[in-house]
């Protein structure tokens, strides 16, 4: 290997960091409040996504002619861990640990991921004046410093995360607000459009909302989100489950595989403000999870039908396993089985 395919590894290293950081960050944008804390968040995102381009754009000018988003094999699966335990986002946010709690967590987190990242240009920077490669290590020493920049403003940023898990958890003085993150203003911002889409075009507000309301829930947590919003602030006539406040353990957790996870968040919400049965929320908490697309609880069995038609075998199975673990509709199963054993004759 010579000098060349050397820095473009190391570039491509580089890279893939950067793309796996923005996800990252998206997500915890997703479930941080407005404030100080998502400022940084949100103004690191941009510079990411920044320093994604400048890579790109000098791998290119190396002679880099295939994809650079894709890495080598090696380095994506070093980057598979990371992923996992920093990329799980704001589905993790309502389980377990405080709303305070789980923003300490991303911090440190995020601060772990910067240190690679600043590690990571070190060793690029240094290796492109070994070889003379001046624009390279210019480009890495920049990128460096805005790492070493963030760096610092979380280090600052953790103890005061700690003061707030201290007044949450021991003090029950409880801080976070889950109505101003930012996949909560996503909530309310998609709305909006709904709002402005149904008063241009009444006679298609029906399938206009739908569709806006899926899009909008592409954001990382955004279904979760809207589900506890609602629920945070639902009476009993909210709920997807009828004379809910009525209603035992065994009569309650028997009709939960049939709601959709806004509904389930919903639910869970308004579970923990009132009774906070632990029966109850551990079963929401096993149903919780990604839907097999966006805006899948929303379909009817003909539209997932028609669907299935047009996505992979994989796809078809994860339909399968979602279904039999909710509402077990007979012809979404027939559907997903025939198209998944198609595949694997």
């Amino acid at each position: 290997m010579n000098s060349a395919q050397k820095t473009i590894q190391y570039l491509n290293e580089a890279h893939a960091t950067e793309h796996a950081l923005i996800r990252t960050l998206q997500a915890h944008i997703a479930m941080t409040p407005r404030g100080g804390y998502r400022k940084d968040l949100e103004r690191h995102l941009g510079e990411t996504k920044s320093h994604a381009m400048s890579l790109e754009q000098r791998l290119e000018e190396l002679g880099e002619s295939r994809s650079v988003v894709v890495a080598g094999v090696g380095v994506l699966q070093s980057l598979i861990g990371q992923a996992l335990a920093l990329g799980k986002g704001p589905f993790d946010l309502f389980r377990g640990a405080s709303g305070e709690e789980k923003l300490l967590k991303n911090a440190k987190d995020e601060s772990a991921t910067e240190a690679l990242e600043i590690a990571t240009y070190r060793a690029l920077e240094h290796f492109a004046r070994r070889i003379g490669d001046r624009k390279t290590a210019r480009l890495a020493a920049s990128i460096r410093q805005d790492e070493e920049r963030m760096f610092a403003v979380l280090q600052e940023r953790v103890t005061a995360l700690v003061d707030d898990v201290v007044r949450s958890e021991l003090k029950d003085e409880p801080v976070y607000d889950v109505s101003t993150t930012g996949a909560a203003e996503a909530v309310r911002s998609a709305r909006k459009k709904v709002e402005r889409t149904t008063k241009q075009t009444a006679r298609k507000a029906g399938s206009q909302t739908r569709s806006t309301a899926r899009q909008a829930r592409k954001v990382p947590g955004v279904a979760q989100a809207e589900g506890e919003l609602k629920g945070a602030v639902a009476s009993e006539q909210d709920l997807a489950i009828d004379n809910y406040d009525s209603l035992n353990v065994d009569d309650v957790v028997e009709q939960l595989t049939e709601l959709s996870q806004i509904e389930l968040a919903k639910i869970g919400a308004y579970e923990r403000k009132h009774e906070n049965r632990s029966t109850v929320l551990s079963r929401i908490d096993s149903l919780r999870g990604n839907e097999p697309w966006p805006g899948y609880d929303e379909l009817t069995v003909d539209e997932i039908r028609k669907a299935l038609a047009r996505v992979d075998a994989k796809q078809s199975r994860e339909v399968r396993e979602y279904e039999r673990r909710h509402k077990e509709r007979e012809g979404v199963l027939q559907t997903a089985e025939q198209l998944a054993g198609d595949s694997n004759g």
